[in-house]
């Protein structure tokens, strides 16, 4: 059966308690590392003192990476696995300045030491161990940094850019056993040495369980399979799954599962695909549009045929309501997790503003009038297209659909264009940030 939680009023929302505890992770660990660099003493000159403050920096934020994209449960499903991707973005572009910094002033003060030119001195470092580590480790983090910005991100297939990502978990090995070896500050006391220890352990043994084992024993356990493939439109098709012990499978209406059909695609193809009904215990589904190859070879994919599934993420769900009321905004395919929260709604209160082109682009429209109407709620259809004049979201055309919108929770989903539209209006109207709810299904 679907799980619904109570309307929190009063209490801190579980977003708000995820914030607070990360930043307290951030806080209290860069204390501790300002207390290290302090204590460990200076370096040969001031510029390698520097380099040093800049490579136990580089070495926190790695780490703290790490724990962004391990997929840990209880922060996924209070922040979200978007918020937490965009941060390991902007965090990942904070290492490759640290990084490169660190690695500049390295070679510059060993220069500076011997009075040698920099060309020289960056030869002779190679020729140490633990230097030449961090410089193949620094390389890598420069080049994953470089691809991931924006320009050059669109202009690269996902499968190349993942695979060039991938190179991270070769840089944090490298990373790892440069510091080991560096002692001037991993081994500079005993306390160093079982910190450093214990957040190495604590952010692989999160990204391993999480990504991996995780995983894993879910599809063992379950062993999720095709039951029925069903065309919805002309571009349009719902794969119903189900498995053994599903109910035991901690999904909830509105998150989405990262699927492979192995038998049917080549296993690096996964998709980001939301729960299209509120999961019940003995079956999942996911309802898709053509807009890939692989989205649109789902039509083709065998009854019978094996499923495997990591998940389920996102914070787009009931678990973040704080008013009674709830105004449910969608547009295109975005309505699937939309249409499975409707059915963890009470009755009354509810809105759902539906954005397509035209009726016959609405996805799954009868199942939504029918939810609609059992809860003695308002579906509006907005039909019509934004280069003819069409704007529905913009605060005054909210305000007529929804007088009260500032005194309901609302979620979003829809294409970006769409969201961004939305989500403008919205804070036009200063409807409240916390009471707004919106999730971007994608793996990067």
């Amino acid at each position: 059966m679907a799980l619904s939680s109570p309307v929190r009023r009063g209490t801190v929302l579980p977003v708000v308690q995820a914030r607070w505890a990360l930043w307290a992770f951030v806080i209290v660990n860069v204390g501790i590392v300002e207390i290290l660099f302090f204590t460990a003493g200076t370096g040969k000159n001031s510029i390698l003192t520097v380099a040093k403050f800049f490579g136990l920096h580089a070495a926190l934020i790695i780490l703290f990476q790490l724990l962004l994209v391990a997929r840990v449960p209880w922060l996924d499903r209070r922040i979200g696995m978007d918020r937490l991707t965009s941060w390991h973005r902007w965090v990942g572009f904070t290492l490759f300045w640290t990084v490169l910094t660190h690695a500049t002033l390295v070679v510059l003060g060993y220069a500076t030491l011997d009075n040698a030119p920099m060309s020289k001195t960056f030869l002779a470092l190679a020729g140490v161990p633990a230097s030449l580590l961090g410089m193949f480790a620094a390389a890598l983090i420069v080049v994953i940094g470089a691809t991931s910005a924006r320009y050059v991100r669109r202009r690269l297939r996902y499968e190349t850019w993942h695979a060039l990502h991938i190179l991270v978990y070769l840089a944090l090995a490298l990373a790892f056993v440069h510091q080991l070896l560096e002692t001037t500050t991993f081994a500079s006391s005993a306390f160093a040495i079982g910190y450093w220890w214990a957040l190495w352990i604590v952010a692989i043994g999160a990204l391993v369980v999480g990504r991996i084992v995780v995983p894993l024993r879910r599809n063992a356990l379950h062993r999720f399979q095709v039951a029925a493939v069903v065309p919805e439109s002309h571009n349009v098709v719902s794969v119903h799954v189900t498995g053994r012990h599903l109910d035991r499978l901690p999904a909830r209406a509105g998150q989405f599962f990262i699927w492979r059909f192995p038998g049917h695609n080549h296993w690096w193809q996964a998709n980001p695909f939301s729960l299209s009904a509120a999961p019940n215990g003995r079956s999942l589904r996911l309802t898709a549009k053509a807009v890939g190859s692989t989205s649109a070879g789902l039509r083709d994919v065998p009854v019978g045929s094996r499923v495997f599934l990591e998940g389920p993420y996102g914070a787009f769900t009931s678990l973040h309501r704080s008013r009674p009321g709830a105004l449910l905004i969608a547009g295109g395919v975005g309505i699937t997790p939309v249409r499975a929260l409707l059915e963890e709604q009470p009755a009354g209160d509810v809105v759902v503003l539906y954005r397509v082109r035209s009726e016959q682009d609405a996805v799954l429209l009868n199942e939504l009038r029918q939810l609609v109407a059992a809860r003695g709620g308002r579906l509006h259809l907005l039909v019509g297209r934004t280069g003819e004049g069409a704007r529905p979201f913009e605060p005054d055309a909210l305000r007529s659909l929804v007088p009260d919108i500032t005194e309901r929770d609302v979620y979003v989903c829809g294409p970006p264009a769409m969201t961004s539209a939305a989500l403008d209006g919205l804070r036009r109207l200063k409807v409240p940030s916390l009471q707004v709810h919106a999730e971007k299904f994608s793996l990067a």
